[in-house]
């Protein structure tokens, strides 16, 4: 090879080499440039690969729009199965109208269609393999080849209302099974309207009055024959039945690639309603109409906040935990033919006026979802805050968990935060004193269920805790909750102007978690009514006293006051040592309590960061805590881990139960660069963004820039921040100035800046600082 030819190659193959580098790298970020819509990135299947054993998620892939009244998720498993979709499954048994927020909590509202080719009438018959490779899952629309039929599903939805549209082979007998279920259910076939109507009373939790889901379908083909199942035995040309299990099936003869369409829509209300819900939000409007009414609808949402130079899996990762964070609590509210709110209750079983939401559990969602809506979408939080108002009214009570009304389980009185963030934060025009009354009452008494109220109250005024030997459970979790939930009625009080004589008991109250601090072993431990400690005590012990975790978890469940924290453990540097200690002790586990190891043990255990359990809600914001005792780099360094390691918009990407947006809503917050600790209060505490462009579109016109352009992936500390093009040292900003419009621009670096951030005054609210 002679000189010139060396020369010549050596030239070509650095022109390849820098020529695929750019090319990588444009393909590894998305930019304000890229035509890529909003909604196309997000990946519903995101969480779907999980089982009882072992959560990546406990999702599935919700066909819906941002708080809809109903959602729409191909049905992999049994009826009943709260594991309605399982990514490993192999066969889809149906299309499920579905409200479900979580497999534990399961459903209601329910029943599915199923195109079958043949007479193929139980739920395994009927049941069709299929492949992922053959789906595609978009939040604004799905689509699946079932393999046994020969037929593909696809269906877009609205906010009561769905299409569907069945592409058939050539045959003269195919079906639609349309599966009311069991529990009772009704079924008509009106063959001259080429229409079905019927509703299921099928749910899971709670005890109600008149609850109905009606529905309605309309084809747009005649039906070739019709009968009806009743769960045992096929009725042919019978129309009309009541029963334990009823489902209509409807015959059609098709060409090969024929598509017949079905409009379809339900109401909680009345036949009359699901009918107007059809008329009004489907019309005469085309699937494709439909598909893309939704998807702009998607991108309109999505849009409110635009991240820029990330990777591909960034991004991709944003917008599907931004998804999963629009959709619960979700719309129970509809609107009548004189276009007025109303619902139906829950509580007394009658058409009530006015808004109401269901589907979300307090416990998970008060720490960042609730937040989150205020910062981002806080109109659809103030109708939210209305909703609560009607439970109240018409339960007596604030749901801590909603499915639809009342479901007894998880503990605490956290409705108090919701509550609390939502004013201070800055939404008006709903009965606000009315919510004021109700948390006095329920912090003050227990409810019929014990998920409503304070169970334990008449211990925790008395003695200041809930005691661990009188018989109710997860005693230590109670009283940690309790104590910052009165936090949060204070801090309303405060900013309602209610006099210190009704307000300062709560005050008091919110330092009661001093009472459960073992200054020997340096944790959180339960304690019996005489005051004693229980015993024996070991602190990687599950459940017992605390609530789906352990003491290492709950120790840090002092949202309103972590200086007063920091005193008991000795001053901030045994504060972030016991931090530091999360990570490095190794995930040992007592799960007697259980007599198993619960899901929520084996994600801590498998995620390789000791004590740390992202995958349950009561530690997700101990990382944040470094900020308080003057080491935020510490903070900076174990979010970004958290975000690139346990989080992935693939069917294993989260790392436990996403749980109605909580876990989704860590992560955006985190993303942005700051996190709510303590609701109920004007502050994010800084952590550091992901993105190297972030703009958040305020409702009130207002916009936040966040800039953080020498932003990498080593690049993960914070060397100097700029609020407004001023220097800021502190490790926390406020909402209300952000609410202002914001422009935050960071410098940031591969080593951490140990001079910043590290002074007092740079320090996060406190309740022990506010004396």
């Amino acid at each position: 090879m002679n000189l010139s030819f060396q020369t010549w190659y050596k030239t070509l193959l650095i022109s390849f080499f820098s020529i695929l580098f750019i090319e990588v790298s444009k393909s590894q970020s998305i930019t304000k440039e890229s035509n890529v819509q909003l909604a196309d990135l997000v990946n519903p299947l995101m969480g779907t690969l999980s089982k009882p054993e072992l959560s990546n998620g406990n999702t599935y892939p919700a066909i819906g729009v941002p708080w809809g009244m109903n959602l729409w998720s191909p049905q992999t498993g049994k009826m009943g199965n709260g594991w309605m979709y399982q990514y490993t499954a192999d066969k889809i048994r149906g299309f499920k109208q579905t409200h479900q927020p979580s497999p534990w909590m399961n459903d209601y509202g329910q029943f599915s269609m199923m195109p079958v080719n043949g007479l193929k009438l139980d739920e395994d018959s009927r049941a069709s393999w299929f492949s992922h490779k053959a789906e595609i899952s978009k939040p604004y629309y799905y689509s699946v080849y079932l393999a046994d039929h020969d037929i593909t599903t696809e269906i877009t939805p609205t906010e009561r209302a769905a299409q569907l549209q069945f592409t058939f082979p050539k045959s003269d007998s195919v079906h639609v099974i349309i599966d009311a279920f069991d529990q009772g259910s009704y079924i008509k076939i009106i063959p001259s309207e080429r229409k079905i109507i019927g509703y299921s009373t099928k749910y899971s939790r709670g005890k109600y009055i008149n609850f109905k889901d009606y529905f309605v379908v309309e084809f747009d083909k005649d039906f070739s024959n019709s009968g009806i199942w009743d769960g045992e035995k096929y009725l042919p040309e019978i129309n009309e039945l009541q029963s334990n299990r009823t489902a209509a099936i409807i015959g059609f003869i098709t060409k090969k690639g024929e598509i017949v369409h079905a409009k379809v829509a339900s109401s909680f209300i009345s036949f009359e309603q699901a009918q107007l819900n059809l008329d009004r939000e489907i019309g005469k409007d085309s699937f494709l109409q439909t598909e893309q009414k939704a998807k702009d609808l998607w991108n309109e949402k999505l849009g409110k906040i635009k991240v820029e130079g990330g990777t591909i899996d960034q991004t991709r990762t944003f917008y599907s935990c931004l998804y999963r964070a629009l959709f619960f609590p979700n719309k129970l509210y509809e609107l009548d033919k004189d276009n007025k709110i109303v619902h139906l209750s829950p509580y007394n079983g009658k058409v009530m006026p006015g808004y109401l939401f269901g589907g979300t559990g307090f416990w998970d969602t008060f720490r960042a979802l609730y937040p989150f809506l205020n910062l981002a979408y806080p109109s659809i939080n103030l109708e939210m805050q209305k909703g609560l108002v009607n439970d109240y009214k018409e339960g007596g009570w604030l749901p801590e968990w909603s499915s639809p009304g009342y479901a007894n389980i998880m503990i605490g009185n956290n409705s108090a935060s919701v509550v609390a963030d939502a004013y201070i934060k800055g939404l008006r025009g709903y009965n606000i004193e009315t919510l004021w009354q109700a948390l006095k009452h329920d912090a003050n008494n227990e409810g019929p269920i014990e998920a409503v109220g304070r169970k334990g109250v008449d211990y925790y005024n008395r003695l200041g805790y809930v005691p661990y030997n009188v018989g109710i459970n997860e005693n230590a979790a109670r009283t940690l909750e309790y104590a910052y939930d009165d936090f949060a009625i204070w801090q309303l009080g405060k900013a309602l102007g209610k006099p210190h004589s009704e307000i300062d008991t709560y005050k008091k109250r919110s330092l009661n978690y001093k009472n459960l601090y073992d200054a020997s072993t340096r944790f959180m431990r339960g304690k019996n009514e005489d005051g004693s400690f229980q015993a024996p005590f070991n602190p990687f012990k599950w459940g017992d006293a605390f609530t789906e975790g352990n003491s290492w978890h709950y120790t840090w469940s002092v949202f309103q006051d972590m200086q007063g924290l920091i005193n008991l453990m000795g001053g901030q540097e045994q504060f972030v040592a016991k931090l530091d200690s999360v990570f490095t002790t190794p995930p040992f586990f007592d799960d007697s309590y259980y007599g198993g190891v619960i899901h929520e043990i084996r994600e801590m255990q498998i995620a390789d960061m000791g004590q740390y359990a992202h995958g349950n809600q009561p530690i997700q914001h101990m990382i944040y805590l470094y900020d308080y005792a003057g080491a935020p780099w510490k903070t900076q360094y174990w979010v970004r881990e958290v975000m690139n390691k346990l989080y992935k918009a693939t069917p294993d990407g989260y790392c436990g139960d996403e749980d109605n947006g909580q876990t989704s809503a860590w992560y955006l917050f985190s993303a942005i660069g700051f996190y709510p600790v303590t609701p109920a209060t004007d502050q994010y505490i800084l952590g550091a963004p992901l993105f190297k462009k972030i703009t958040i579109s305020l409702d009130n016109g207002n916009k936040i820039e966040i800039n953080a352009p020498n932003n990498s992936n080593q690049n993960k500390y914070i060397s100097k921040m700029l609020f407004n093009e001023k220097e800021d040292t502190k490790n926390w900003l406020s909402h209300s100035a952000l609410m202002k419009g914001a422009k935050i621009d960071f410098e940031m670096s591969n080593q951490p800046n140990k001079s910043r951030g590290i002074k007092p005054t740079d320090f996060p609210y406190s309740l022990t600082n506010d004396q």
